[in-house]
């Protein structure tokens, strides 16, 4: 098949050419529509629901909310994992599904399940809604809105708040990809009516009849329409209030005739939303700002190409002064990266190219390799347009043009040996033709090795795609475009690279040597002399080997691990950490001083911003003592400060930590949002504290934190806050609840009003609405006496204060509850620095093993980048032996030999060597993308071991015998493509291992592996493949040499030891006829079949009492609110078949007498079958007795005949023929030992015997007393007709019997009208008047009968006729064994003793003898023959005995 591939290529090259032009054409279309990003999204399919209760403590969220939703959603299909956290005010439960549910389907189950759980949860705790359709890469752009100068006093933060989210939100959510705009910082507007306690209570009125006043009199109506001069005027009530004066007009009520309004209890003025968030920036103060939400799965590049668009509108409808000003945008960290990209494969592409024309020696050769790079890129980009796989860092920054080109490299080299031998022997120029035919031969001849080595090197990425979870996602891209990119590679070599070097390549006769090839020149004869030394020395450099692998294996144990290398996103993101229930003012001041510091000591900060708690849609539930600050840093060239990343971190650190009782961690803004998703914790690794007490979770996780933080490596820490809230606990008095008749529910609601605010309406400006607001006034909301003066209305209109019937104090709450799976935790969070991962938990584990004791029920998990590093680990363990068998398995198909298999595979372990070591002396951790590389590394290894076997082999095939000279010859031939292949790959992987740019972090371990392994691989290859192959060719020869001497010896032996020939005297039990019956009866396995099939049908039937289904329901039929007629419980019977009992009974006694007449029919037939078998054998037996006893005479015979002739009694002629006939008794005597064994097979057939059994030589011939007329009426095979055909009959009746009624009954428990006692019944039949089946099966059945009944007739006269036939045969068979056991036998034996004795004594001669011998056998063979026909005969004319 490729080699018709090839020549068509080569014959064909206008069709090739148009098919690249197509390639590339389809290929740079594709490569723009593939969608772009930075690197892999790893986020988890994940589902968040939201409840925000801002009025409700921790623990009242966690009982009410959290955990009905946990509960509704932990029986969904496909769940992972359920995370929540629950904290004042807020629920954020994150339901984790498989990812093969997709996006959507996971929203509509837990949509469907949302509509149970708001029943379960409490009127006025929250309505739960689902997150944002986003994920860790969601947050594309981030923004704040500048004011200039000028305008600073035009403008309050209410009314950036106000722009922020009525014009940017409105008009960017209408940009396709974006599903949200989450606003931060501001103030949110509402109109407030602030009440005086003091007035309310001198008018004596309360609060609530404020709020009632403010909903009665904020109202429109419509009252349809009045006709008048043919129009429609319609009636419309205007009751809104439209401004802060409509809203002080409002009456309240009306005392004594004078209207009491709302502007004489309180002050109506604009303020804003209860602030559970901030956002600052550059040490100013506050910011407004908002963030940018992509649509999961949407091409990050293009959408933020159109929110940047839309950006440019928007501001064009801001007001003057206002300007949006970004500060996180995606698109930098994206060209960063894909510059990355394109710098390390331009680079690559490069030195691959310049390798490929110095080394190959024609400089046409080394630009038609070069070419199938972009071709092969282009494919790949083909592929991932139609796979819908990402370009981003991983999926195109691990492409290695050397290990692409590999098999085109083979191809070429070959082709131009090839010429420039034939231009060297012919002096000629090559014609069209015969390029054409070279470039074929040498394409057909490498592409195997091609071939193969590409196909391990693609099937060696198949088992990354097993990966799971992270590190599946982030490899699994890389993987498939390796696939196709060698697939592309692949198709190349077997079309265009064949059909292009047959058109250009071009081998002068005399050319002058380039300086690769005195480069490559000068590495052949220093190799060779290098080569025959190690071959001298093959044991010791083997030893040697063997000695480094152990210590590079020592040393990977020595080396630690991390999951994967942490990305450089850019800039910086740290969280400011403040004491639990620190105030929101005390943050924003906080994170203030943060940014001046950083801002006035550090140029390299572009700009500082921090958000704090949660935004207005609070995917992420932090507090308010808690913030996320970013530093948006300049390029790298414009540091001062620092050199690098780390350093600046760590003085920063060090500069901010001057400010007291403030704690940090820093990370990336990406991959702090990616660690939350994944592991719900922010930090690298979280030591998860499970229990149930919080205050036992707390003191641990304290205990725990301090433990850790003695641990090298850790960098920030913190453990997370659980308790400590700071609380105004009002704890009712019963009592004096009752005593005063006060419920807890309008207490709670005074409360909530009092100090929250209440809802009371919407005031609309234009298309704008704001929340009106009542709650008391700011002076009265300051402490706790506040609370305990808040005055309560009695049931007799009287007012106390709320201290007079409850206890009002300040107690700590907790301060956020986390669980996972439903358990309660806590966590100590890590950032780990200047150490791996694996050692930094093994010294926490070994520490907290020896000084950390936990109470009974409470343990501990690791979380985070520990445990994405042990799944990955584990699945590495499983992946890794399956890359390594599929290579194994490839090159034994490419070589077919198990040595030379071996012998290759030897390059693993060579390779991992380098790799090992290559990490170790770049100080380097094993991570996941170490793994992968050497995955990668395996598959590189063995293909320049594939091509330097190949290369032995053909010599070897050629006829070189000389072991030594084969192996310098192929090796040198081989020098030049296995450098070129080895440099290349090198070469191709050097720019991502040294690159320092953004991006190249995860990419420097992969490159490193495979660089370091490719470079004791080729050693391998070129010296240590070499001394293998020599020891196991001598190894060949010897064996070779020592089979010869043994095939000649067993020659020997078998021509010279006596053979023994006689067979047919090993030992065979023998048995009669009758035992031979009685055997067949008790083995064959038919008749155990059939006594199963009497068995089936006596089971059936249990079938003939049909009782149909039993239906049990319930049902009601409602006629007003709560009355009607409800069935609780209905138990029905359907289908009582009762009319059809008799009729499946007959049926079914029926079916079990048919069986068992089938089975008596199977044992006459057994019988006489096995009678014949025996009868057959017993003759084969007695015709080799027969010629036994003849051999033995013409043995003998042939003695005196050897005398006769010695003294010339006899003439040669005579001798000749005597000597022939003994000869063909011999002969004959042997086959008929051979027919025997066939015959006695077919009998043990019959017996299933497990030993093999012979026949007796007796056989007694009864008497001939049979009954010449037979009566067949009770024959076997007449009774199962006749049977069948009264089965059809009963089958007839029993179809019919399905037409008749079946009955119904059914009866129930019943409550009429709100009363019990009631029952109902039903009772009825069902009559199939309509149902075609029924019918169709009598009519089935009827036509079944009529052919039952034409079998029956035809059954007796088969019977008959064949009885007359039996009983011909048996008069004709019986008169001729009458005759020869009668009258031919004897004068037979009479005839061969009379021959014997006249030969003896010379009365006759030589013929004469023979004739009469002769005459004899024929006759006892003849009698054989006709005994067993007779005996046949007999047994067809029993077979119809009626006994």
């Amino acid at each position: 098949m490729i080699n018709k591939i090839i020549d068509f290529s080569i014959r064909n090259k206008m069709i090739i050419g148009l098919l690249m032009i197509a390639w590339i054409g389809f290929g740079i279309w594709s490569m723009r529509q593939v969608p772009v990003d930075a690197n892999p999204d790893i986020t988890n399919n994940q589902v968040q629901v939201i409840t925000q209760a801002p009025n409700l403590g921790t623990e009242d969220i966690e009982q009410f909310v959290t955990y009905p939703v946990e509960v509704a959603m932990s029986n969904l299909p496909q769940v992972k994992e359920i995370r929540s956290v629950s904290r004042f005010g807020l629920s954020v439960v994150t339901i984790v599904f498989e990812d093969k549910a997709g996006t959507y389907l996971p929203r509509q189950l837990v949509a469907e399940k949302l509509i149970e759980v708001q029943e379960e949860i409490p009127e006025g705790f929250g309505k739960p809604t689902m997150g944002p359709i986003s994920t860790g890469l969601g947050e594309i752009y981030q923004y704040t809105l500048e004011v200039e100068d000028e305008y600073k006093n035009e403008y309050s933060s209410t009314d950036l708040r106000s722009f922020q989210d009525w014009i940017i939100r409105r008009q960017m959510s209408l940009v396709p990809g974006v599903v949200e705009v989450n606003a931060f910082g501001g103030k949110i507007k509402q109109y407030e009516v602030a009440v005086h306690p003091e007035e309310l209570k001198a008018i004596g009125m309360s609060i609530a009849e404020v709020f009632s006043a403010l909903q009665q009199n904020n109202q429109n109506t419509g009252g349809a329409y009045i006709e008048k001069n043919h129009q429609a005027n319609f009636i419309r009530g205007e009751g809104l209030a439209r401004n802060l004066d409509d809203i002080r007009q409002m009456v309240i009520k009306n005392e004594n005739g004078i209207p009491i309004k709302i502007k004489d209890v309180a002050e109506v003025k604009i303020g804003n939303a209860v602030r559970y968030g901030a956002l600052t920036k550059d040490g100013k103060g506050e910011a407004v700002g908002g963030m940018i939400l992509m649509l999961k799965g949407a091409n990050s590049n293009e959408v933020i190409t159109r929110v940047k668009e839309r950006m440019q509108q928007i501001e064009k409808s801001l007001p003057e002064g206002v300007h949006i000003q970004p500060f996180l945008d995606r698109s930098d960290l994206i060209a960063e990266t894909t510059g990355t990209i394109k710098n390390n494969l331009i680079e690559g592409g490069l030195i691959v190219i310049f390798i490929l024309v110095l080394l190959l020696g024609n400089w046409r050769g080394g630009l038609i390799v070069a070419s199938t790079i972009p071709l092969a890129l282009l494919f790949a980009f083909i592929l991932m347009n139609v796979f819908d796989v990402w370009a981003n860092l991983m999926s195109l920054g691990a492409i290695d043009f050397g290990i692409i080109v590999d098999g085109a490299v083979i191809i070429v080299e070959s082709t131009v040996f090839f010429l420039y031998t034939y231009v060297k022997k012919k002096q000629v120029e090559i014609t069209s033709e015969n390029r054409n035919e070279i470039t074929a031969k040498a394409s057909k001849k490498m592409m195997n090795s091609a071939f193969f080595g590409q196909l391990i090197i693609m099937i060696v990425f198949i088992p990354i795609l097993a990966l799971e979870g992270v590190e599946g996602k982030m490899f699994r891209p890389m993987a498939l475009t390796f696939i196709f990119a060698m697939i592309g590679a692949m198709i190349l070599c077997l079309t265009y690279v064949p059909m292009i070097s047959a058109l250009f390549i071009r081998v002068p006769k005399k050319s002058k040597p380039s300086w690769g090839d005195k480069f490559v020149f000068w590495v052949e004869r220093n190799y060779e002399k290098a080569l025959q030394k190690s071959l001298s020395k093959g044991k010791w450099i083997i030893g040697s080997s063997i000695l480094v692998l152990a210590l590079a294996i020592f040393t990977f144990t020595k080396m630690g691990g991390e999951f994967i290398p942490q990305l450089d996103e850019g800039d910086i993101a740290f969280h400011v950490i403040l004491k639990p229930g620190s105030s929101l003012s005390e943050m924003i001041e906080t994170t203030t001083k943060v940014q001046q510091i950083i801002k006035e000591k550090y140029p390299e900060a572009k700009s500082v911003i921090s958000r704090i708690g949660v935004a207005d849609v609070p995917t992420d539930p932090m507090p308010m003592d808690i913030s996320d600050t970013f530093i948006i840093l300049k390029p790298k060239s414009e540091w001062t400060s620092a050199s690098t990343k780390e350093e600046l971190i760590a003085n920063i650190k060090e500069d901010i930590s001057v400010i007291p009782g403030v704690s940090y961690e820093f990370t990336q803004p990406i991959e702090m949002r990616f660690n939350e998703l994944l592991s719900g914790v922010r930090e690298d690794v979280a030591i998860k504290l499970f229990g149930e007490d919080l205050q036992v979770l707390a003191d641990k996780a304290k205990e725990m934190g301090k433990i850790i933080a003695s641990v090298d490596g850790v960098a920030d820490m913190k453990v997370e806050a659980t308790t400590g809230l700071p609380q105004i606990t009002v704890n009712y008095n019963r009592n004096k609840l009752a005593q005063y008749g006060l419920q807890i529910s309008k207490l709670n609601t005074l409360i909530q009003t009092a100090f929250a605010g209440g809802k009371a309406g919407v005031i609309f400006e234009g298309e704008k609405r704001y929340d009106l607001i009542v709650r008391l006034a700011e002076s009265e909301r300051k402490n706790i006496q506040n609370v305990e003066n808040l005055y309560v209305d009695l049931p007799n209109g009287n007012q106390i204060p709320l201290r007079e019937v409850a206890t009002i104090s300040y107690q700590p709450g907790p301060m956020q509850i986390s669980r996972d799976n439903t358990n309660r935790r806590t966590y100590v969070g890590i950032n780990i620095r200047n150490r791996d991962v694996q050692s930094v938990v093994e010294d926490i584990q070994q520490k907290l093993d020896e000084e950390f004791k936990l109470p009974a029920g409470y343990y501990i998990r690791y979380g985070g980048a520990f445990e994405n590093f042990e799944r990955a680990s584990n699945r590495l363990q499983t992946v890794v032996p399956i890359a390594l068998v599929l290579i194994f398995i490839l090159i034994y198909f490419a070589l077919k030999s198990f040595a030379e298999t071996l012998m290759i595979y030897l390059a693993i372990p060579m390779a991992t060597i380098g790799g090992i070591f290559a990490l170790w002396l770049r100080d380097m951790p094993f991570s996941i993308s170490a793994g992968v590389g050497f995955i990668v590394l395996f598959g590189v290894a063995v293909l320049n071991g594939l091509v330097m076997i190949n290369g032995l082999n053909e010599l070897k095939e050629e006829g070189e015998k000389n072991l030594t000279n084969r192996i310098l010859k192929g090796t040198k031939r081989r020098v030049r493509p296995i450098m070129l292949t080895a440099f290349t790959d090198v070469l191709g992987f050097l720019p991502m291992a040294i690159s320092a740019s953004s991006g190249a972090e995860v990419q420097r371990p992969l490159a490193t592996v495979v660089i370091g392994g490719l470079i004791t691989s080729t050693l391998l290859t070129l010296f240590i493949l070499p001394i293998l192959y020599q020891w196991i060719e001598k190894r060949k020869e010897r064996q070779s040499k020592s089979f010869k001497n043994v095939a000649i010896t067993g020659i020997v032996i078998f021509f010279f030891i006596p053979f023994n020939g006689n067979a047919q005297e090993q030992p065979i039990t023998e048995i009669g006829m009758d035992e031979a019956i009685q055997l067949a009866q008790k083995n064959y396995p038919l008749f155990k079949n059939k006594q199963l099939e009497i068995n089936r049908q006596q089971a059936k039937k249990a079938n003939i009492l049909d009782l149909g289904k039993t239906q049990i329901y319930t049902s009601g039929e409602e006629i007003n609110d709560n009355q009607g007629v409800y069935t609780w419980v209905n138990i029905g019977q359907q289908n009582i078949d009762l009319l059809g009992i008799s009729a499946k009974k007959k049926l079914m006694n029926a079916e079990v007498k048919l069986a068992k007449e089938a089975l008596s029919l199977s044992q006459l037939e057994v019988e006489r079958e096995v009678k014949k078998a025996w009868t057959s054998a017993y003759s084969a037996k007695q015709k080799l007795q027969l010629y036994q006893r003849l051999d033995s005479i013409y043995s003998k015979f042939k003695t005196a005949v050897e005398l006769n002739y010695e003294v010339e009694a006899i003439s040669k002629l005579e001798f000749s023929s005597a000597k022939n006939q003994a000869l063909q008794i011999a002969i004959k005597k042997e086959q008929a030992y051979d027919d025997y064994l066939i015959e006695l097979q077919k009998l043990n057939l019959w017996l299933n015997s497990k030993n093999t059994l012979g026949v007796k030589d007796e056989l007694i011939l009864a008497d001939d007393e049979l009954i010449i007329e037979q009566s067949l009426e009770n024959h076997p095979a007449l009774q199962v007709a006749e049977q069948k055909l009264k089965t059809s009959e009963a089958n007839y009746r029993a179809a019919k019997a399905d037409l008749l009624p079946k009955f119904n009954v059914q009866y129930g428990i019943q409550e009429v009208q709100n009363q019990n006692g009631f029952y109902t019944y039903q009772a009825g039949v069902s009559i199939p008047l309509f149902s075609g089946s029924e019918k169709t099966r009598v009519k089935t059945a009827q036509i079944q009968q009529q052919i039952a009944q034409n079998e029956a007739d035809f059954i007796q006269q088969q019977l008959k006729t064949n009885y007359q036939q039996s009983l011909q045969g048996f008069m004709k068979w019986k008169k001729s064994k009458d005759f020869y056991l009668q009258e031919a036998l004897p004068l037979a034996q009479e005839q061969q003793n009379g021959a014997l004795l006249a030969y003896k004594e010379g009365a006759i001669d030589y013929t004469a003898f023979t004739q009469m011998l002769r005459n004899s056998i024929e006759t006892e063979l003849a009698a054989i023959e006709a005994i067993n026909n007779y005996l046949n005969a007999k047994f067809e004319l029993t077979y119809f005995e009626n006994e």
